[in-house]
């Protein structure tokens, strides 16, 4: 049986960084932990619960109240977020939670919550988690580390569509400005800002189709096994 180990994904908004972990996690077998889907749900209980994130306080309390965990749906085949037992999958995937979520994870409170639970999770390895600060924060000794990127137009253009599905009055302009703004807050907050591990592996999707993504993934996943192997062997 073939060794199992962590795998991250970090890189900007609307990379495909999760449809790349999902995929990887499925072809391998892993657990596919969504660490975006953490940070949307705390945003939701929040805004839910009036939450004035800038006060230390009322956010120390509301993560007291908070419980968060993956159940794998059998019908649509894949993990979804379950916030204090309801299933909140596609209400965080709303646009009022999207501009709000970067400056939630931005808290430091908040980060060491949501970390604290994934490093818990990652225990037993056999994982795959994408976001932000995956490689660089909460697994930095993670065996495989996976960075993507794309153009801006392109990143665009992705968000949009999906967007469009769920809400036909949004915007190209509106996807654009709040894609921009996340990356700022992202690249330039105090607390994990987001940033290549130096030893992630660089994954440019532009010109790419997912399942070229997906074979090159695997071909990463196949290479790091073997290194392993050889070590242990040594």
């Amino acid at each position: 049986m073939a060794q199992k180990i962590i795998i991250t994904i970090d890189g900007w908004s609307s990379c495909g960084k999760s449809t790349l972990a999902k995929q990887l996690a499925k072809t391998l077998g892993y657990v596919y932990i969504d660490s975006g889907a953490m940070y949307r749900a705390i945003t939701l209980f929040f805004l839910r619960n009036h939450i004035d994130w800038t006060d230390k306080v009322q956010v120390k309390d509301a993560l007291g109240q908070i419980n968060l965990h993956f159940e794998y749906n059998e019908k649509s085949l894949q993990s979804e977020m379950i916030l204090n037992d309801e299933n909140v999958e596609y209400v965080i995937r709303d646009l009022v939670i999207a501009e709000k979520v970067s400056d939630v994870a931005a808290i430091p409170a908040v980060r060491k919550f949501a970390v604290k639970q994934q490093q818990q999770m990652g225990k037993h390895k056999g994982i795959v988690m994408d976001g932000r600060d995956i490689g660089t924060t909460v697994f930095p000794d993670a065996e495989l580390k996976i960075f993507m990127t794309a153009d801006i137009a392109v990143r665009v253009e992705r968000r949009f569509k999906e967007m469009f599905e769920k809400n036909p009055n949004v915007s190209i302009e509106e996807v654009k400005s709040n894609l921009e703004m996340r990356d700022y807050i992202d690249s330039n907050r105090e607390v994990s800002p987001l940033r290549q591990a130096e030893d992630a592996i660089l994954l440019d999707n532009t010109h790419i189709t997912m399942e070229q993504q997906l074979a090159f993934a695997i071909k990463l996943v196949k290479e790091k096994r073997a290194e392993l192997k050889l070590m242990q062997n040594a």
